[in-house]
């Protein structure tokens, strides 16, 4: 551990910064009933959100042609939904000011495009608090392999050991568990507690608002691991 910077600290986007899950929700609904006439249960759409939109649709259909129509719809109804369905959810734009005051550096990791999470960042004005953002197509393999994780570091120019990642999902824990940073599970999100303890997050918050307390105590001598 380098003592003598801030530690660096990865985010998650959906379900962690922004509460967009309703528009994930209708977005999906929407496709479905599309293609194929109704939707399965909501549940079923969220034990894959924090993967690619594409790993999530090939789990309902083996067409490939089905899989890239249905691709499209998503993200043409997500597209016009965006605004009205998007907000950041409360404390984070003012625990990153926090963070980013005290000089801690940052990175979006996230299974969306670049792009839509640019737009996400922009309109909840969380933009200028994110120094590097990894979308989905800048790694090779997803959440939960570590890549995207390692990839935020690497543009950091940072350790795993001096990393913490704060995410709603096993997927994001299992990213951050394998590449070997801090854990932290974001309880609001549309996880349960105990889809989370299946992947072992090494601290929670409850909110955003208990987040940056936590960075400090985790920054300071003989701090927890």
């Amino acid at each position: 551990m380098t003592a003598s910077r801030p530690l660096a600290l990865l985010f998650d986007l959906d379900g962690t910064l922004v509460d967009s899950i309703e528009l994930i929700l209708s977005s999906f609904r929407h496709t479905f009933r599309t293609h194929l006439g109704a939707a399965p249960a909501d549940a079923e759409w969220i034990a894959g959100i924090g993967t690619p939109l594409v790993k999530q649709l090939r789990a309902f259909t083996d067409d490939d042609a089905l899989a890239l129509a249905m691709t499209a719809t998503y993200r043409e109804y997500q597209m016009e939904h965006h605004d009205e369905l998007m907000r950041a959810y409360d404390g984070v734009p003012e625990a990153l000011a926090e963070l980013r005051a005290r000089g801690h550096p940052t990175a979006l990791v996230t299974s969306k495009m670049a792009d839509l999470a640019e737009r996400a960042l922009r309109f909840t004005g969380l933009r200028d608090t994110i120094d590097v953002v990894i979308g989905v197509e800048q790694s090779v393999r997803h959440k939960p392999d570590p890549e995207p994780v390692q990839i935020a570091l690497d543009r950091l120019g940072y350790a795993p050991a001096e990393a913490v990642f704060l995410g709603d999902s096993p997927h994001d824990m299992g990213a951050g568990n394998a590449a070997g940073v801090i854990t932290v599970a974001a309880e609001w999100g549309p996880f349960s507690r105990e889809a989370l303890d299946t992947a072992r997050p090494a601290h929670r918050v409850a909110s955003m608002r208990d987040f940056p307390p936590l960075v400090a105590r985790l920054a300071a001598p003989g701090r927890p691991k």
